[in-house]
């Protein structure tokens, strides 16, 4: 029967120490269990290397911390009692998360209550208890470090997204922690532990790589959740990870194999796991960012065709009034007036349509009500385009010269019909500057949608002046 030499049986004990098997009889009782194996395999005519490679493979990766978790399992009551509490706590925080997510999306009362609880059962109990089990099978020193950081992102991670959920404030704050501690404590970790093992040589490339996919990954979604301009990281730490760095490590670490590993399995089922919530979140958090500002927009344009609506309806009952003429000029002198703001208007939506230089004419977005054009904010395709504000709104701009020309003609003409005490209160509504507080600076420019929002108020502003000044001109004070 061939025998292993000294050099065999000192790589063979290497191995098994690498694997942190901390019981000193139980590594010794593997390391003779392997040996025995490795030379009943080298009987059919193998080399040691190949006898060794094909014991591996039976035992698989996990096998010897599988043996060592069910040694401690057996003989350590403190240690039962944490994997116990471990799996028990991880179940319970799960299901209270589902139910409560389920419970939001409808609406439905207990929402907060479980959400709040499961946090504080992940948090509280099964991360210490998971802590406690990895410290008792590994006594690791050197992954200390990893195990304390994956917890501080875990638990900043779920406290951000709860506080965020329930609306709590220092949501952002904790948020930030925990993208801090995964960039800066939990990937480095992740990425030293892969490169201290001495059999990932040829891997080391694809783990630095990954490496920065992840920390260019996580550092967008933070962006993304906080609404902070740079969240486009997020796409591109994606395609660093599943474009490169996913095929490469693939044909890296199953290339030789004939049959499909769990473990590849396992990984294509993670990568999903992460695509999917990113894209998903990505399109929710766009689009509930949107209709934030939508709603505001379609508010206002609502307000506007009632007060225009009153207004209307208003000179029609005071036709037999001795000032009806005059009432009609001053809503003529108005209706100039809306129709330099929707000029404005019109532009903006243009040039956010067309490409740099090229503005797009009459574009579709602007549609005819009965009140007037009215916008399509739905159909904007760069709703947060800061350049038509910069070049129509801002100060010193042709269109803001032209609007708060009209704006003051139109102030002059009211304060000539009116009394001036009536005309003080209205004046204040009539400054341009009271809505367009523009500034002009190029690293603090404002997007369209707020523009846009801005001149909707601006145009109520003066319908209500309007009709108070058509109150003025019958009497109705």
């Amino acid at each position: 029967m061939p025998e292993l030499s000294i050099q065999n049986i000192e790589r063979i004990s290497r191995d098994i120490k690498r694997q942190e098997i901390i019981f000193s009889h139980l590594a010794d009782d593997l390391i003779d269990h392997i040996c025995c194996d490795v030379e009943y395999e080298m009987e059919n005519g193998l080399t040691f290397y190949e006898a060794y490679k094909r014991v591996k493979q039976k035992f698989g990766k996990r096998r010897f911390k599988e043996i060592q978790e069910e040694t401690l399992y057996a003989i350590d009551k403190k240690y039962r009692c944490m994997k116990n509490t471990m799996k028990i706590s991880a179940v319970a925080g799960t299901i209270l998360f589902g139910f409560a997510a389920t419970f939001k999306i409808q609406h439905w009362p207990g929402a907060g209550i479980m959400l709040t609880l499961g946090a504080l059962i992940l948090a509280f109990v099964f991360m210490p208890s998971a802590l406690g089990v990895l410290w008792k099978e590994t006594h690791s020193r050197k992954k200390l470090f990893l195990f304390i950081s994956a917890f501080l992102s875990a638990g900043f991670f779920i406290a951000g997204i709860l506080f965020k959920i329930q609306h709590w404030n220092g949501a952002g704050v904790i948020l930030i922690l925990a993208g801090i501690s995964v960039v800066l404590l939990l990937i480095p970790a992740l990425l030293s532990a892969g490169l201290q093992d001495p059999e990932s040589k040829p891997e080391r490339p694809v783990y630095i790589l990954g490496a920065i996919g992840l920390m260019v990954f996580f550092t967008g979604f933070l962006f993304k959740i906080m609404h902070w301009p740079g969240a486009g990281l997020l796409l591109i730490g994606l395609l660093l990870i599943f474009l490169v760095v996913l095929p490469w490590y693939t044909w890296l670490k199953w290339k030789d194999e004939k049959y499909i590993r769990p473990e590849f399995i396992f990984l294509i089922a993670g990568s999903i796991s992460i695509i999917l919530p990113s894209a998903l979140l990505n399109l929710n958090l766009q689009r509930s960012f949107d209709n934030g500002f939508y709603n505001n927009l379609e508010e206002q344009q609502a307000l506007f065709n009632c007060f225009y609506q009153n207004k209307s309806a208003f000179i029609a009952s005071c036709h037999d009034s001795s000032s009806y003429t005059l009432m009609q000029q001053l809503d003529s002198r108005t209706g100039d007036l809306l129709k330099v703001i929707t000029s404005i208007e019109e532009k903006m939506v243009g040039e956010s349509e067309g490409e740099p230089g090229n503005p797009v004419e009459n574009p579709t977005q602007m549609r005819q009500s009965a009140s007037g054009p009215e916008i399509e904010f739905s159909l904007l395709s760069n709703p947060f385009l800061t350049t038509p504000v910069h070049d129509f709104l801002v100060t010193g701009t042709d269109s803001r010269k032209e609007l708060e020309t009209a704006m003051t003609e139109y102030r002059k003409y009211l304060s000539s019909i009116i009394n001036s005490d009536a005309y003080e209160k209205l004046d204040r509504i009539l400054d341009p500057s009271t809505y367009l507080a523009v500034p002009a600076s190029p690293e603090k420019r404002t997007s369209m949608v707020s523009g846009l929002h801005s001149l909707a108020v601006m145009k109520n502003g003066l319908l209500t002046a309007e009709q108070y000044a058509l109150r003025q001109l019958i009497g109705n004070k």
